[in-house]
């Protein structure tokens, strides 16, 4: 195998490597140019790779309270002012459901034309 193909095996065991090309911190230049001076194994490689077993533990506790930030909030929430809310809700919409009713019934009115050949004395 040439050296390329042994750098694209190094990428594809380290797929984070593409979200730095993808983000534009890196480019696929430089991590070649980097895997040729120091190869596989280098110190040179452990803040590209090792960020991911971070953020992944980060993303997990990110996750996890986020959930537990929800339930809180749900434990929290007053049952009454809930109910007050809602219902102040349906009576807005009701409200604006009568307006719209009542716009369209007076559009439609009885009203018919004097017809053109008529004056108004007739």
């Amino acid at each position: 195998m040439t050296n390329i193909d042994n750098f694209k095996s190094f990428v594809k065991k380290n797929p984070k490597l593409i979200t730095f090309v993808k983000n534009g911190s890196m480019s696929w230049q430089k991590f070649y140019e980097l895997y040729d001076l120091y190869g596989e194994d280098d110190n040179v490689w452990n803040e590209y790779v090792k960020k991911e077993k971070k953020e992944v533990k980060q993303e997990t506790r990110n996750n996890t309270n986020s959930l537990s930030n929800i339930v809180e909030m749900a434990k929290n929430i007053d049952a009454a002012k809930l109910q007050d809310g809602i219902t102040s809700i349906q009576k807005a919409i009701s409200l604006f459901g009568d307006m719209l009713t009542k716009n369209n019934q007076t559009t439609s009115s009885n009203y018919t034309p004097r017809p053109v050949y008529r004056r108004f004395d007739d």
